[in-house]
């Protein structure tokens, strides 16, 4: 058993091994298993890619019961579910040779799956456990994802490389059954459940009486929130945030061997996002502490923006100290979106509710992620070079930015 006081800490912990788990399994491994089963099977490549595409959609959709779910019986129950679920789809991964299977088991995978066991579970559940400090816990939580985006891809290709994909798949399944499945049945869902408040201090409280929220502002459900102009606000801010986070990440390589920069170093240029991703998380955390979430959200804006500034400046002049500085500073951005974010929603929301709030969010944030890539890739096909794209993408920044800094915490006649 844990000692309650430390309680909080084992619930971090916990989000930084389901975050890694979930960006090992779901997204951050994808491009290493592409091509041996694209040889293997004779599919295309957008066949296969489609497959990772779905889940993410899956899990968009799910989000809205699951956001819910947590809110009322806490995360053991779905990610006990989620990493049964994501070791089966994982390990019919391994021993199918179908499309149709493929594509259904990633639905199912990303519906009922490692979803269930990622950020939106446990970074509800972080918010519920920590107040005062909010900040340092999301952040430390958020490594998980750093780390996944580190690790998992250079393990994976020697994994892959060593034993082929299909008992590649098989690796999968069972690390998830290994890391999620023991540390699920340790979780609780709020620090009231085993007689504390946030941030581990005793509860005062007799059982039954009704515990105020320690931030001192009323929690919204998801129906008040969907009446709050702050709601939408974020909603589009950070969805094109997304939008222009996952249009880098896809397009990084071919834009750096078409500034003329070799493959080896555009795979270190985003090696280099990776570390500045990692490094971002004391930063953020210690910004949290002290300053408005809200303005702390345009400042990694700005960072991604001007990092992909750099990047256009290496373009030009094919300086690699550029194209570092670049990738460098818009993965210290980056790594400021889960916490800032997260921190940001429930300061505006509250914590009784957050899970079904953020839940209901999830569907529309994945439409500039699934739609901005492709019409990057339609902006090169057209003009021949990714110039204008990218200028684009800058754009979008400046542009969530200003939703963003706009955006306020609903008053309590909406919350009515």
């Amino acid at each position: 058993m844990i000692p309650r006081l430390f309680y909080g800490w084992w619930i971090v912990a916990a989000a930084v091994l389901f975050q890694f788990t979930f960006l090992s399994v779901s997204q951050s491994t994808v491009s290493v298993f592409l091509r041996p089963v694209v040889l293997e099977l004779g599919w295309q490549v957008w066949q296969f890619t489609l497959g990772s595409s779905l889940g993410v959609l899956a899990g968009a959709l799910s989000g809205v019961v699951v956001g819910r779910l947590v809110d009322r019986r806490g995360p053991r129950l779905p990610a006990l579910v989620g990493a049964v679920v994501s070791a089966l789809c994982l390990y019919g991964l391994g021993r199918q040779s179908n499309l149709w299977l493929f594509w259904t088991l990633h639905l199912c995978a990303g519906f009922v799956g490692w979803t269930l066991f990622g950020p939106l579970v446990v970074n509800t559940t972080v918010n519920k456990w920590f107040v005062r400090r909010r900040g340092w816990a999301l952040a430390i939580g958020s490594t998980g994802i750093s780390f996944g985006g580190l690790i998992a891809p250079y393990a994976m290709t020697l994994i892959v490389d060593s034993v082929g994909w299909r008992n590649g798949y098989i690796v999968q399944a069972v690390f998830v059954l290994a890391t999620v499945g023991p540390v699920a049945l340790l979780l609780r869902r709020a620090p009231e459940d085993v007689g504390l408040r946030p941030d581990g201090a005793p509860l005062p409280f007799a059982e039954d009486e009704a515990i105020p929220d320690p931030e001192g502002s009323p929690s919204h459900t998801a129906r008040q929130a969907l009446r709050a102009s702050g709601f939408w606000l974020l909603l589009l801010g950070y969805s094109m945030n997304q939008a222009a986070l996952s249009s880098v990440l896809a397009h990084a390589v071919p834009f750096a061997t078409d500034a003329s920069f070799s493959r080896r170093t555009a795979s270190l240029a985003l090696a280099v996002n990776g570390l500045g991703n990692l490094l971002s998380k004391a930063f953020w955390g210690f910004c949290l502490q002290r300053f408005p979430p809200r303005r702390l959200a345009v400042t990694a804006f700005a960072f991604g923006g001007t990092g992909v500034g750099l990047m256009l400046l290496a373009a030009s002049t094919a300086e690699p100290v550029f194209l570092f500085g670049g990738f460098f500073l818009y993965g210290f951005g980056f790594g400021g979106t889960i916490p800032v974010s997260e921190y940001l929603w429930v300061s505006y929301f509250g914590r009784a509710y957050i899970g079904a709030v953020r839940g209901l969010a999830q569907p529309l944030t994945v439409i500039g992620p699934t739609v901005a890539p492709v019409l990057v890739g339609l902006a090169y096909d057209f003009h021949g070079n990714y110039r204008f794209a990218f200028l684009g993408i800058i754009g979008v920044y400046m542009l969530a930015s200003l939703l963003v800094a706009v955006s306020r915490a609903p008053t309590p006649r909406t919350a009515g």
